[in-house]
């Protein structure tokens, strides 16, 4: 058995010790009409003290820069990010006692950035045609200008942010669905959590069926997520462990999302919804005893106008 988050921190009493132990919730009302014996789940990663699947990712990724001794005291944590990742790194970042700097589109939602600034996060905006990719190459190129100021934990290429859910989140998951899942569908965003998550589940069962998605386009309203055959391919993803690759409507995610919060009481963002979606649409297909996973990836706080 992997270590827990709480056995990583040595079972300090803190907020980072909040963090995993989600519920894996079954879909009911939605899933009216399924063929007989399939079950949908959703992991309420929403439920994190971050509000997001991202706080595991920064929670590794920062334990991983203090062991490696690229993060000391003094410095500051800099990374690109589309919102999420970000108020991980804030909220960590405060109870550890270090400042944090991030690069994100401008365009990037405007909750995001209030939170952000309630944590006490510098804000660097950049172009907002060019996405997180734009933030990537802003990040990079402040990090180049003054490595010893700060802890640039990249995490679109950092082999921590998979190894959180290699570690927690699909031995959760396994243990959550009693050895019976079948199917896992994930977003592909900085694509942690689908590597991590099926690299493990895979090891259990090799038969798992892993499917990934993504936007239907490049100019999609699914923050977060990645067109990934227009935009810059994290390092960390590897393609060959998708069983099969799906793609999602803005349109759909955001139908299914309002269907969540009034069918199921499930307030979460659109890449939840595009996630649902996609999980819906394929256990439809399926036949008795399939065990569809899915993750709930944030609230719905951060969305409302």
């Amino acid at each position: 058995m992997s270590a827990s988050i709480s056995e990583q921190l040595g079972a300090k009493t803190s907020i980072e010790t909040s963090i995993g132990g989600t519920s894996l919730i079954q879909l009911r009302r939605i899933t009216a009409g399924l063929p007989d014996g399939v079950t949908l789940f959703t992991k309420a990663e929403h439920l994190n003290p971050g509000g997001s699947v991202k706080d595991r990712p920064a929670l590794r990724m920062i334990l991983e820069g203090e062991r490696s001794g690229t993060l000391l005291p003094g410095m500051t944590i800099l990374d690109a990010t589309s919102g999420n990742t970000g108020i991980a790194y804030a909220m960590i970042g405060a109870a550890r006692g270090y400042p944090v700097t991030l690069c994100l589109p401008k365009n990037a939602g405007r909750q995001r950035k209030q939170i952000l600034r309630s944590f006490g996060v510098q804000i660097i905006e950049t172009d907002p045609l060019q996405s997180t990719d734009g933030a990537q190459l802003v990040a990079r190129e402040i990090f180049r200008n003054e490595p010893a100021k700060y802890f640039y934990p990249d995490q679109y290429n950092n082999d921590a942010n998979w190894r959180a859910h290699y570690d927690t989140t699909a031995p959760e998951i396994w243990e959550q669905t009693e050895g019976r899942v079948t199917h896992f569908v994930a977003g592909l965003g900085t694509t942690g959590t689908f590597v991590g998550v099926v690299r493990r589940l895979k090891s259990f069962n090799p038969q798992v069926q892993a499917i990934a998605m993504q936007p239907d386009s490049p100019l999609h309203g699914l923050e977060g997520l990645k067109h990934l055959q227009t935009a810059m391919v994290p390092g960390i993803y590897d393609p060959a462990l998708a069983d099969e690759n799906v793609e999602v409507a803005t349109d759909d995610a955001l139908v299914m999302t309002q269907r969540l919060a009034r069918e199921e009481g499930l307030f979460v963002g659109p890449s939840s919804g595009a996630n649902v979606f996609a999980a819906l649409r394929l256990a439809r297909t399926l036949s008795k005893d399939a065990v569809v996973v899915t993750i709930l990836c944030d609230g719905g706080e951060k969305y409302v106008e």
